[in-house]
């Protein structure tokens, strides 16, 4: 398959083995428009390719995703144009974790650097994560005034329970890579140069075995995983988008790019 039409993601195939990159790292791979458009369709592709038996998901450079594009949003907060994201968020934020979920080859998450917001629900909903021992991990929405609603209130209780992932999301707390895999909030934690090597070991792992069994043990699992989400997702998503037409939002993104303490007043 023919995979040039990405601008901002870069696909790789290697022996079955897909390494999908998020390739912005002057901006530690925050996700703008553009990637998420491209996130949104790319597991339709891959999921069809016939010579794609595994995936790995990683980001260039030094981090995994920084999430949202927080500059973008603070710039267009109170805009014509902010308001039609935030009427386009729901459908957006739907479309991108269900195509993912739907995806029955295996995804390992190889997160070699922080991973953040989106960028943590992103790597938390792949089957298999592998992490770097000098990353951090966690959704800090509630910091800049916004709720967990991109998918991070529906992962994170599935793998460490409700009161823990209640405390790490209400308090925008991010983990270490020893914390989070002491909570089992991921699966393997290593040096940062073993993080892809350690993900091309498993991928290879996985590759050998019978595809359809390995797919449908997965699909298996998932059924209960997409459960939870479509219960959940479309109030969270929503709330997401309330808490983005506060004042609090926009102090609070201003407050990050300012690099000062926000002084949050409720309205």
């Amino acid at each position: 398959m023919d995979y040039s039409h990405c601008k901002a993601l870069r696909i790789e195939l290697d022996d079955g083995i897909a390494t999908l990159t998020i390739n912005r790292p002057e901006a530690r791979n925050a996700i703008d428009r553009e990637i998420h458009e491209e996130l949104d369709d790319i597991w339709l592709d891959l999921a069809a390719d016939d010579a794609v038996k595994v995936i790995i998901l990683t980001g260039a450079g030094t981090s995994f995703s920084a999430g949202g594009d927080l500059k973008r949003l603070a710039e267009r907060a109170g805009t014509d144009e902010g308001q039609q994201f935030l009427m386009g968020l729901p459908g957006h934020g739907r479309r991108l974790l269900n195509n993912i979920l739907e995806v029955q080859k295996p995804i390992i998450a190889a997160i070699n650097g922080d991973a953040i917001g989106l960028g943590a629900t992103l790597a938390l909903v792949c089957d298999i994560t592998v992490m770097s021992s000098e990353a951090r991990i966690g959704d800090p929405h509630v910091r800049v005034g916004v709720s967990a609603g991109d998918g991070g209130s529906v992962i994170w209780p599935l793998l460490v329970g409700p009161s823990r992932a209640k405390e790490y999301l209400m308090l925008g707390l991010l983990a270490s890579g020893q914390e989070a895999e002491r909570m089992n909030l991921v699966n393997h934690v290593v040096a940062p140069d073993e993080v892809m090597p350690k993900a091309i070991d498993l991928a290879r792992k996985l590759a050998e075995l019978p595809p359809w069994a390995v797919r449908y043990t997965k699909a298996t699992i998932n059924m209960s995983v997409r459960a939870q989400f479509a219960q959940a997702m479309d109030a969270s998503l929503a709330y997401e988008a309330l808490t983005m037409s506060t004042g609090d939002f926009g102090e609070g993104t201003r407050a990050f790019l300012e690099r000062r303490k926000p002084k949050f007043t409720g309205r």
